[in-house]
């Protein structure tokens, strides 16, 4: 699917929102962006400041202005109503054009908080656009009833200490909150995570086996950051078995560091818990 975001200038806006979702790697997915004025322009300071600030470097982008190319995108989001008015007189199918989130203010020649404001609002609007499915074969949603069952099988599939449909129940009733990658009707994967005060705890992170290497486990994990977010958790922490390269690798690519190390902690097989743990930087006055 091609992605392409489409600003003024392409030196604000529009960079920060390619960069953003191209740094969710999700698969087979072809991000760009264009400014409809672009003249060959290097990607705004505070932008760039912005973005380097949660590890994303857009330093080298170099404004593009609009060509054919953008007939050929899937999906096209723009940063204003006027950018789509001017697509569609153009001749570029309505059906492809969006406003993202209603509109994004232009932050040009604001200072660095200002910035930061507009980043904020681009990624919570992504963020959206990849939960409900948009750029993935499925979406996220919360627990609900119907799929406490499936759940259950996933963790008989995945664990040799699985939880039961009971205990999940159990889990939810006193505030673990999951959430649940879905395609048609079908669990695809799971996470749960208990909140305390402003603390995280991630219960379990499952996937069938089937639909490993597709984008499910990352479109949890993203989750999982905006729920920290909207709940300004200090810090969100799990468990892994020191044999699961693979989880562990996920864990490190977004940014959940080694913090310790329960001696024996698993049963079936018997074997050392690596403690990961992502923190998050607070407002001040929180």
């Amino acid at each position: 699917m091609k992605i392409v975001f489409v600003c003024t200038g392409n030196t604000c806006r529009s960079p920060m929102a390619e960069g953003y979702l191209s740094s969710k790697n999700l698969p087979s997915l072809e991000v760009s962006s264009f400014g409809i004025f672009a003249d060959g322009t290097p990607v705004s300071h505070n932008s760039a400041e912005a973005m380097n600030e949660l590890g994303i470097d857009i330093s080298t982008h170099i404004s593009k202005p609009l060509d054919n190319g953008i007939f050929s995108a899937d999906q096209i989001y723009c940063m204003s109503p006027s950018h789509r008015d001017m697509l569609l007189s153009v001749g570029v199918d309505s059906k492809k054009l969006f406003v993202l989130g209603g509109g994004i203010p232009d932050p040009f020649g604001s200072d660095i908080e200002v910035y930061r404001n507009c980043r904020d609002c681009i990624i919570e609007e992504i963020d959206k656009l990849i939960e409900n499915g948009t750029f993935l074969p499925f979406f996220i949603d919360e627990l609900k009833p119907d799929y406490v069952e499936q759940i259950a099988e996933l963790e008989r599939t995945c664990f040799s200490e699985p939880w039961s449909a009971e205990a999940i129940l159990d889990s939810f009733r006193s505030g673990t909150v999951f959430f649940v990658a879905l395609k048609d009707g079908l669990v695809l994967g799971y996470v749960g995570i208990k909140p305390v005060l402003d603390e995280g705890y991630i219960t379990n992170v499952a996937v069938f086996p089937e639909y490993r290497n597709s984008g499910v486990a990352k479109a949890l994990m993203n989750r999982l950051d905006r729920f920290a977010k909207d709940r300004e958790l200090s810090f969100i922490t799990l468990e892994v078995r020191e044999s699961n390269t693979p989880a562990i690798s996920l864990y490190s690519r977004f940014g959940y560091k080694n913090e310790g190390l329960r001696k024996n902690f698993y049963r079936s097989p018997l074997e050392n818990a690596i403690i990961m743990t992502k923190r998050f930087v607070l407002n001040e006055d929180n």
